[in-house]
């Protein structure tokens, strides 16, 4: 429930900044116009809600991540666990070119890890302690590469860009189809009042949805795909036998996953899917994935 309500309040607060900013801009007064102005406005007002949204999101990523899990950093090692994972941690940014990132410890009984931040040289890696109780350091260390590999990479930002962008092109797109059937049920009258009718509303809000399912795949298609990259930077930070068996290991885990739904493509694994559902996936399977590590891919 805290995780819900988080969610949910962060969200709102975005959605009000976004909503201020354009007011204060006159960018929601540009977006109600009909014409070449109001299609400008509308650009505008899509990519601030789109590219704005997505940004905001992803600054302030690593606080909702500490928020939402209750990962605790590690500042100072506590035993000698903790001072051997950020020893680990440590060795792998270093050969992957990158800087220290805040390692954190979250309860949680599955295997998992993850990694987020807004930079390369910013980031938190964090892993679960069902992970650290059930697997071997050799494991560890490969899941600690893998997500070093994600940093490394720069796919928090890279998924954050195609995602802005995707969300901009929803917003445009279910607008210009709504301002078209709101003018064809209006008779074609444009009078500039700005707003719109009934047949606006309703269109946009389920184009919206309808985009947006569509716009999710193609998000999800590309989180399957960093997968196999991040794979590859695991097995050359720390070896492709140890990749391969931290792997092996994750397929015994049928725990359910407990980590936020905005942080489950950041996961070492996620859940899967048959039929049209595996479009949705973030992560292939974890047999594919071994299947690409084994065959040098």
């Amino acid at each position: 429930m805290r995780r819900i309500a988080l969610f949910v309040a962060t969200n709102l607060a975005v959605l009000l900044l976004l909503s201020i900013i354009c007011h204060l801009f006159g960018v929601d007064r540009m977006a109600s116009v009909q014409g070449i102005g109001g299609s400008t406005g509308l650009l505008i007002f899509a990519a601030v809600f789109g590219m704005g949204g997505a940004f905001i999101s992803l600054a302030m990523s690593k606080w909702m991540a500490k928020m939402s899990t209750g990962a605790k950093v590690i500042a100072q090692p506590a035993n000698e666990t903790e001072r051997w994972l950020l020893d680990t941690v440590r060795h792998h940014a270093q050969n992957a070119g990158i800087g220290m990132p805040e390692v954190a410890i979250y309860d949680a009984p599955e295997m998992n890890a993850f990694a987020t931040g807004m930079t390369k040289n910013s980031a938190l890696v964090a892993v679960s302690s069902g992970l650290l109780q059930q697997m071997d350091r050799e494991q560890v260390a490969a899941v600690l590469g893998h997500e070093i590999g994600h940093v490394a990479n720069g796919d928090m930002v890279t998924m954050t860009l195609i995602q802005g962008v995707l969300n901009t092109l929803v917003i445009l797109a279910a607008r210009i189809v709504g301002r078209m059937v709101d003018s064809w049920m209006s008779g074609g009258r444009d009078d500039n009042r700005g707003g719109g009718g009934i047949g606006y509303f309703v269109v946009v809000m389920v184009l919206q949805v309808v985009f947006g399912l569509f716009a999710s795949m193609i998000v999800m298609a590309f989180s399957r795909w960093r997968e196999f990259h991040a794979d590859a930077a695991g097995a050359k930070l720390a070896g492709r036998g140890a990749m391969i068996s931290a792997l092996q290991r994750l397929q015994t885990d049928h725990g359910e996953n407990t980590l936020p739904k905005t942080l489950a493509a950041f996961g070492i694994s996620g859940p899967l899917a048959q039929g049209f559902q595996r479009l949705f996936m973030s992560h292939p399977p974890l047999n594919e994935r071994i299947a690409a590590l084994q065959s040098g891919r």
